[in-house]
Order: C-alpha cells, then sequence, then structure tokens
C-alpha cells in the first residue's frame, strides 16, 4: 500500500502550455526576440549575410595591417637598392622584381600602402568633422547663418579639384620651404580636405533639416533640452548615417586622389613611398619592364576598390529601400 505523503515528494515533470510554433514559452528567450533592434543592429545583421561585405573588409583588414606594420610582410628595403639588380625579372629571390635603381618593388608596394592609406585615412577624418560641423551649424541655426555657408561651400564646389590641388601644393610647396616628408604630406592632407568638405556639409545639412523638427527633437526643446544636448544626444546619431557611407567612400576616393597627385609630381615625392610614385616612376619603362607598372597598380585598384564596395554595401544595409 502506497504512502500518499511519499508520493507527494515525488516530482512530476512540469509540461509547459506550447506556444503557436510548437516550442515551449520562455519568458526570457520570448523578451530577447521581441526586444526591437536599431538602425545599426539591422544593418549588422544584414551586413553579415552579404559574401561583399566581408571580401571588401577583409581585404581593408590586409591593407591596414600592412600600412601598420610593413615588416610583417618583407624584410627587404624599400628606399635603398643596388645597380647590380636594375631591372631584374621577378624571380623566387625578387617576387616583383627590381626598379632602374636597384629597389625590391615587393618591398616599396608593400611600404607604399602606408602613405596612401595614411594620407587618405586622416583626409577623411578632416573632411568629415570641418564638413560635418558645418553642416550642422547651417542646418541647425538656419537663417543668415546657413545662407552664408551655403555661400561659401559653393564657392568651393567651383574649384575643380585637380586645379585647385596643383594652386595649394605649388603655393605652400615652393621652393625655399621645408620639403620634409611630414611636411608635403601635410599639404597633400590639407589640400584634399579644402576641396572636399562641401559635398560633407552638404550632406550633414540635409540630414539636420529632414530631423531637427521631429517629435523627439521638439519633446527635448519643450522639457527645456539646451542646444548642445540637442545636438550631440538627438541629432547627431540620427545624422550619422549618410555620412558614415560617404566617410567609406571617400577613402578609397582619397586613395586615388593621391596616387594622381604623386602621379603628376605635385604630391608625394621620393624619399617617400607610394603607390603614385611607383606608377609615375614606371611610366617611362613601362614596353621594358611592364611588372613595375603592374604590381602598385594592382595594389591601387584593389585597395580603391574594397573601400568602395564597402561603402556601397554600407550604404544599402542602412536604407530599408535597398535591402
Amino acid at each position: 500500500m502506497s504512502d500518499p505523503s511519499a508520493a507527494s515528494l515525488v516530482s512530476t515533470p512540469r509540461i509547459e502550455a506550447p506556444t503557436e510554433s510548437g516550442s515551449p514559452t520562455n519568458p526570457e528567450s520570448a523578451q530577447k526576440q521581441q526586444q526591437p533592434r536599431g538602425l545599426l543592429g539591422d544593418a549588422w545583421l544584414d551586413l553579415r549575410r552579404k559574401p561583399l561585405f566581408w571580401i571588401s573588409a577583409s581585404f581593408i583588414v590586409l591593407f591596414v595591417v600592412m600600412a601598420a606594420f610593413p615588416s610583417l610582410f618583407t624584410s627587404g628595403d624599400a628606399v635603398n637598392g643596388e645597380l647590380s639588380h636594375s631591372l631584374v625579372k621577378p624571380s623566387s629571390d625578387a617576387w616583383f622584381g627590381y626598379d632602374q635603381q636597384g629597389r625590391d618593388v615587393f618591398a616599396r608596394t608593400i611600404y607604399g600602402a602606408r602613405a596612401s592609406i595614411v594620407v587618405a585615412l586622416l583626409s577623411t577624418i578632416g573632411t568629415l568633422l570641418i564638413g560635418g560641423a558645418m553642416g550642422m551649424i547651417a542646418g541647425y541655426r538656419g537663417g543668415w547663418v546657413d545662407a552664408l555657408l551655403s555661400r561659401i561651400a559653393d564657392i568651393f564646389f567651383g574649384l575643380p579639384f585637380v586645379l585647385g590641388s596643383i594652386v595649394i601644393l605649388t603655393t605652400f610647396n615652393g621652393s625655399g620651404t621645408d620639403n620634409s616628408e611630414w611636411t608635403i604630406m601635410a599639404l597633400v592632407i590639407m589640400s584634399l580636405t579644402v576641396l572636399s568638405w562641401p559635398v560633407v556639409m552638404r550632406l550633414m545639412r540635409s540630414s539636420v533639416l529632414a530631423t531637427k523638427e521631429a517629435d523627439y527633437i521638439v519633446a527635448a526643446r519643450a522639457l527645456g533640452a539646451g542646444t548642445g544636448r540637442i545636438i550631440f544626444k538627438h541629432l547627431l546619431p540620427n545624422c550619422l548615417a549618410p555620412l558614415l557611407v560617404y566617410g567609406t567612400i571617400m577613402v578609397g576616393s582619397f586613395i586615388g586622389a593621391e596616387a594622381t597627385l604623386s602621379f603628376l609630381g605635385i604630391g608625394l615625392k621620393t624619399p617617400v613611398v607610394s603607390w603614385g610614385i611607383m606608377i609615375s616612376e614606371a611610366q617611362n619603362l613601362i614596353r621594358v619592364s611592364p611588372y613595375l607598372l603592374f604590381f602598385p597598380a594592382a595594389f591601387l585598384v584593389a585597395a580603391v576598390l574594397s573601400f568602395v564596395m564597402l561603402g556601397e554595401t554600407v550604404r544599402e544595409a542602412l536604407d530599408p529601400k535597398l535591402r
């Protein structure tokens, strides 16, 4: 005869009511599943599914590591060479061969990533800071401030990029000035930033104009929030998406722009090693040694395409209409 008190001590399994999908109800997991994601969360979820994002991001990481730690990829000398190796073709000893002065082309190509990427990144940061600040002020203040800043931007819009760069670099980099490596690099960064900030200013201004009359901005202003809090707490986070996309594409554009200026002889100069300088030095030897032009040009194209493709994928992820 069974003891009812002993039977009461036996634990019976707890059966949960199945949900519509057939799985038992779990409040914690349901809360996590129902928790809404923000714009960046949805964008990241969409980006993870795109192979183009991972390919372009992998190339960008490779180029950044190459620029930061070139000694990990080569032990060759990118500046000094031996004339006995002049125009020696690619081999197992020198994968990319030697240039006219007997310098290792592979080492120069690896070290050339540093100047090109540093100039592009610093120019992009400067352009985003200046253009973003001007666009924020113009869009938020409006009135005569907006009109004045917009007319200043129109003046810079009218300057041809190559011609403006030539004027700036030849004016500040004349004979009698300090022509050190960092000075020339700073001048190139300044020219790229000065001629590119109006585009960022227009993007930020249009985003601020579309956002500043939103209900949460009006409510924050009614609750007594100051200008600084409204700008940095509410406006800026909601206006960064277009700048993030354009900034990524702009890095690739600036890599190409730096190479163009160096090729024309008004940008970086020897002994600085950059892809544009290598292409400029190889143009007269393209029939004799085409590899001198091919390898730096291939790295240049790969770097530019990587940043442009990353920017396009980010733009598609942040734009709900393109998903």
